[in-house]
């Protein structure tokens, strides 16, 4: 029983040494679960060819906007310039925050932008595509709603990487250093 103990003791000693085991593998579910998620996303928001970049689909005013898109029978160039604006902003951090977490640069800032971008999306598939019966609810017996279940993971995951940053292998690590040295 001692020598169980002891191994324990070992074990339980070198992962309280290992600041670095936490923050890589965070960014490793991320990058392995749900930057993709994000970036398949972020490609049905784009309009077409280079200047899709600026322009929107109609499909990403729905799917940011949809009961404002009802009521202007679905004709997006009723909406006024804040809307484009927002819709432009969405679109690219659907794509960049993601990158920058996956590097490992501006993690804990990129981190704390993608928990608001999750915020924000799970409010408006509850409230504005009326996604009720997917909200679910915590503390029962089902572990699968896509809202508060499976985005709490997402934002754990997230808030791993605000509070310990992005590891060892990193652009904020290596920009660090070199900082460090200068």
């Amino acid at each position: 029983m001692n020598s169980l103990v002891s191994l324990h003791h070992a074990v339980s000693g070198r992962l309280d040494r290992a600041d670095w085991l936490l923050s890589t593998l965070a960014r490793v579910v991320f990058a392995g679960a749900l930057v993709m998620y994000f970036w398949v996303s972020g490609l049905t928001k784009l309009g077409d060819g280079l200047a899709g970049l600026i322009n929107p689909s109609v499909g990403a005013y729905v799917q940011m906007f949809p009961r404002v898109m009802e009521s202007v029978g679905y004709d997006s160039s009723q909406l006024g310039v804040i809307y484009r604006l927002i819709a432009i902003a969405g679109t690219w951090a659907e794509f960049i925050l993601p990158a920058l977490i996956v590097v490992g640069l501006l993690t804990r800032l990129a981190a704390l932008g993608m928990i608001g971008f999750v915020a924000v999306q799970s409010l408006t598939d509850y409230y504005g595509h009326g996604q009720v019966a997917e909200l679910g609810a915590w503390f029962d017996r089902f572990p699968n709603a896509p809202i508060l279940d499976q985005r709490a993971f997402w934002t754990f995951v997230l808030l791993v990487l605000v509070i310990k940053g992005a590891g060892p292998l990193s652009f904020d690590r290596a920009l660090s250093r070199s900082r460090l040295s200068a």
